[in-house]
């Protein structure tokens, strides 16, 4: 019985999703069709009929689930411990002055590398 219920609720599921994804499609086609209208009114008709369809797509199973970890992924958010404004100021200076030395280094290497093949098969400036 309860696979019953599963499958009539999955087939609900894939219908409001296609209402939803119907919804968005109508409103994107509104835009371009009426635009001789003005442009506000145009986004807050597509504002609203997206707002609609995420309504009928959280109704479903995905939807729901979709929901429950948005809101688990703000709480963890919440836990996150920031930097301050100095500390980032400071490892991002840290940052560029690794990079820096980085390709100094890899100049060097390569110009070095350069001079010596060119010594090997007596290219020009060796």
């Amino acid at each position: 019985m309860s696979s019953d219920i599963k499958t009539v609720n999955a087939k609900f599921d894939a219908i409001k999703m296609v209402i939803a994804i119907l919804v968005v499609i109508a409103a994107v086609a509104g835009f371009y069709v009426y635009e001789d209208q003005s442009t506000p009114l145009r986004v807050a008709g597509l504002l609203v009929a997206t707002g609609i369809a995420a309504w009928v797509g959280l109704q479903t199973e995905q939807g729901r689930t979709l929901w429950n970890f948005i809101r688990d992924a703000q709480l963890e958010v919440r836990k996150v411990v920031w930097p301050t404004r100095q500390e980032t100021r400071q490892t991002t200076l840290l940052v560029i002055g690794v990079v820096i030395l980085a390709a100094l280094i890899l100049w060097g290497l390569d110009s070095v590398l350069g001079w010596a093949i060119r010594k090997l098969i007596g290219g020009p400036g060796g």
